[in-house]
């Protein structure tokens, strides 16, 4: 009999969907004569669920007894005896009522698909196992019933039922998923948009990871080793070797532009899991990983066809390389990797990336005084002495030895190949030795009269001559290019020092970055920038072991601006040296510029803040709080009347505004105080364990009106935070004011709390009109009144002010849309130890 076949239908969170989908597709297969039969549908009160059953046949359920009360489960044994050609099974993670033959419905599920009946079925990725935990930090809540993993990965199709948060929470507060009653607490707990979003990424990336073992499995089983470029994966290949941090940088950026992965391995040779470990490729391992990456480690003795191999096991679209450091030699002896990788590589790209040996800095170093005319090291000369002496004793033997078969050209022409040989070792000095040597041996021991240093023949002594003379033009040439070779290394050198002080233009303290770049660059000891105040010199920037702190410490001091110099110590510089400083104090004098003009803005900055913030006091001053004073002198003068009989009502009214408006007076100038103390940083909140239910009773019973319209809705269990009492009690005080001046009379304002991964969000949430998702930061400012459609009744600070006191207990405040209209304040504040 063959094993019957299981569709799943996977939802990020209840509602999306997934009861609904499998319905569909039921009565799909129903109309087109399948025989299809509800094992367990699941409707949870849902009157458009119960629509979509339609005319499908539905097992009836067995009731089970457990504990005084009955349990209605899927009937295993009349769906058998039934045996439908497809059976709709809901909730697959479901724990049945002890009593069952199962356990689990999933193993349910396994009976009727060994029985060859096909199963459709739902589950919810919270309840898979691997990812419960996950799902625990996210949202709070544990998830008892789970399904394995290797279940639902066993299914012969997983479709993914989805569906976006804001949609999904729309859903919510119209009751299309929960009774009434449950909505807002669901809505400001488990359903909050964060919560939403994390768990319907966790979906995607789940189904993502199903349909790419789906995939491998069909290359493998057709037999198929090219990469398909189904989604970007780039590979690194980690050495271990300086530099390498940078290629790993590089490979993460084009895997995050392209939204692919990041992988990394790493070839260790024929010794295997017991060869030597290197700190460097520890650290190249943690770099990866903190990007997003993966790390792998194969053996192979052949470097390139273990990575080619593993790119394409692994279906990996792009190679990141370094660029190779062996030298030309070393390449034409042991072959190079990464041309050998480029013709392995088949269809994947290869990028062979440039980088430097590590944290290799350029040194540009002082001339030395050239001790010849060939301006080569000392060290080179005295191996080109060495030279000469080996080489004209060894070749005068040999040419003696064969004096009967060579002649004077061909003596010369061999002792030229040695002048030339040591005027490229040692430089113009040995050459022209080499060649005044070899004169005289050439004339002693080859020209006749031989053993003598007469030259009887007027030619020989031409020959010799212009043996002596071209000795000299060789040596001369070398010499020549030796000191162009090093003047051309030194142009380059600083093209490239200039080239890194263009881009510290850009850096946010470039003074700092130069300073320490100018030391580097000419190999001293220490760099200072002095600047002259009142007669002392001040360090502006330093950089080295003990740096120098006035210029009488300096070796080489360099006025940058009036007052400001450039104290440099470690060796005395020349005058090309002196070229390439004045770049940098240039720069160096610029960036003392921007310096200076950056504390200028950021002063300029601070005085039109507190200008505007002077123009709103008094814009605030002229208008909200005459207010109340106007009503006060109105009140109190009339009391004073001596002409007029108040009756005790009248008198009472009165009395009641003088009050009132002393109340919202004391409320208005509390609010400017507390304002003050924020914008002057004096604000230092006495931080205790504190719990919600002990602040909230405070904060509602301190409103002078609307207290009435207030649910407060804490547990028992939620966790004290960490606040200061009384701050937290006028943040909520603030935002209860608030919320009820604008909640309309039908309905009431909510404060619930729940905690969420080490912090407890604390909600009020209210149906007034709300506050557009654009003008939401800007009612945080200071004199802002925005999105309450009510005539002003304060300054505007209460939400400044509220803010202002959570961020000082480390907490934060947000607003957010309540759902089917309103605005909710979000209080989040950490637990306490």
């Amino acid at each position: 009999m063959a094993r019957g076949v299981l569709r799943i239908y996977l939802g990020a969170a209840p509602g999306v969907g997934k009861t609904f989908a499998m319905l569909n597709e039921g009565r799909r297969r129903h109309d087109r004569g399948t025989d299809v039969v509800a094992g367990f549908v699941e409707t949870h009160g849902r009157p458009r669920t119960a629509e979509a059953m339609g005319d499908l046949e539905v097992v009836p359920r067995r009731m089970i007894e457990h504990r005084g009360a009955e349990f209605a489960e899927m009937d295993i044994d009349a769906v058998l005896a039934r045996k439908p050609e497809v059976a709709l099974v809901d909730e697959l993670a479901h724990t049945n009522v002890p009593g069952s033959r199962n356990e689990k419905r999933w193993q349910d599920v396994v009976e009727l698909l060994d029985a060859g009946i096909d199963v459709i079925s739902t589950v919810n990725i919270q309840h898979l196992e691997s990812v419960n935990d996950v799902v625990e930090r996210i949202t709070g809540v544990k998830q008892r019933e789970t399904v394995p993993d290797e279940v639902v990965r066993q299914a012969d199709q997983v479709e993914l039922v989805d569906m976006t948060p804001e949609a999904l929470r729309r859903r919510m507060a119209h009751g299309n998923i929960y009774p009434a009653e449950r909505i807002d607490p669901a809505l400001t707990n488990y359903f909050r948009p964060g919560n939403l979003a994390a768990l319907r990424e966790l979906a995607l990336l789940w189904v993502a990871d199903r349909v790419d073992e789906a995939l491998e499995e069909y290359r493998e089983r057709h037999g198929i080793t090219e990469p398909w470029e189904t989604r970007e994966r780039v590979l690194v290949a980690l050495t271990g070797a300086p530099g390498t941090d940078s290629l790993i940088r590089r490979a993460a950026r084009m895997a995050q532009r392209s939204h692919g992965e990041l992988l990394g391995v790493h070839v260790r040779g024929g010794e295997g899991l017991t060869g030597p470990s290197s700190t460097a490729l520890d650290a190249q391992h943690r770099l990866l990983e903190d990007l997003g990456g993966e790390f792998h480690e194969v053996v192979g003795s052949d470097v390139a066809k273990a990575l080619t191999d593993f790119a394409r096991a692994e279906n990996c679209t792009q190679l990141v390389l370094g660029a190779s450091h062996r030298s030309r030699y070393q390449e034409l002896v042991r072959g190079s990797v990464v041309n050998r990788i480029i013709r392995l590589s088949g269809t994947i790209d290869v990028h062979v990336i440039s980088h430097a040996r590590g944290d290799e800095r350029l040194v540009l170093a002082p001339r030395r005084p050239n001790h010849s005319a060939g301006g080569l090291s000392a060290r080179r000369q005295i191996a080109g002495w060495i030279v000469a002496v080996v080489a004209l004793a060894l070749v005068t033997v040999l040419l003696t030895s064969l004096r009967g078969t060579i002649d004077l050209p061909g003596v010369l022409l061999v002792y030229m190949l040695v002048v030339v040989v040591v005027a490229v070792v040692g430089g113009t000095l040995p050459a022209v030795g080499a060649a005044v040597v070899a004169f005289l041996l050439a004339n002693f021991y080859f020209t006749p009269p031989i053993h003598t240093w007469t030259i009887s023949e007027a030619e020989n002594l031409l020959a010799l001559v212009v043996f002596l003379i071209v000795g000299a033009i060789v040596s001369t040439v070398v010499a020549t290019a030796a000191r162009r070779s090093a003047d051309a290394t030194r142009a380059r050198d600083e093209a490239e020092i200039l080239v890194r002080l263009a881009a510290t233009v850009t850096s946010e303290d470039p003074l700092s970055v130069l300073v320490s770049s100018l030391r580097s660059s000419f190999g001293l000891d220490a760099v200072s920038v002095l600047r002259r105040f009142d007669g002392r010199w001040v360090v502006e920037a330093s950089a080295g072991t003990d740096p120098p702190r006035t210029p009488d410490e300096a070796d080489v001091v360099d006025e940058l601006v009036p007052d400001v110099v450039l104290a440099l110590r470690g060796r005395q510089l020349t005058a090309d040296d002196r070229r390439v400083l004045s770049a940098f104090g240039a720069q160096l004098a610029g960036a003392l510029e921007r310096t200076e003009l950056a504390v200028a803005a950021a002063s300029a900055g601070a005085l039109a803040q507190t200008n505007e913030l002077r123009a709103a006091l008094l814009q605030a001053v002229s208008h909200d709080l005459r207010t109340p004073l106007a009503a006060i002198k109105a009140s109190v003068s009339s009391l004073r009347q001596m002409d007029v009989a108040w009756s005790e009502d009248e008198t009472a009214e009165f009395l009641e505004a003088i009050e009132d408006q002393t109340d919202r007076l004391t409320g208005l100038v509390a609010n400017l105080l507390d304002m003050s103390r924020l914008q002057a940083g004096v604000i230092e909140p006495h931080l205790r364990a504190v719990g919600f239910d002990e602040v909230v009773p405070a904060a509602v019973a301190s409103l002078l009106e609307g207290a009435a319209k207030i649910d407060a809705d804490l547990p028992e269990t939620l966790p004290a935070v960490l606040a200061d009492p009384a701050l937290l009690e006028r943040v909520i005080a603030n935002l209860l004011d608030n919320a009820v001046s604008v909640c309309p009379p039908e309905h009431r304002v909510r404060v619930v709390a729940s905690p969420l991964d080490g912090f407890v969000s604390l909600h009020v949430v209210d149906r007034g009109p709300g506050i557009p998702r654009s003008e939401r930061d800007r009612v945080f400012e200071p004199f802002q009144r925005s999105g309450d459609n009510r005539p002003a009744t304060g300054v505007g600070l209460g939400l400044a002010v509220a803010r202002g006191f959570i961020h000082a207990m480390r907490g934060d405040l947000q607003l957010d849309e309540t759902p089917g209209g309103g605005l909710t304040a979000i209080v989040t504040l950490p637990v306490a130890p």
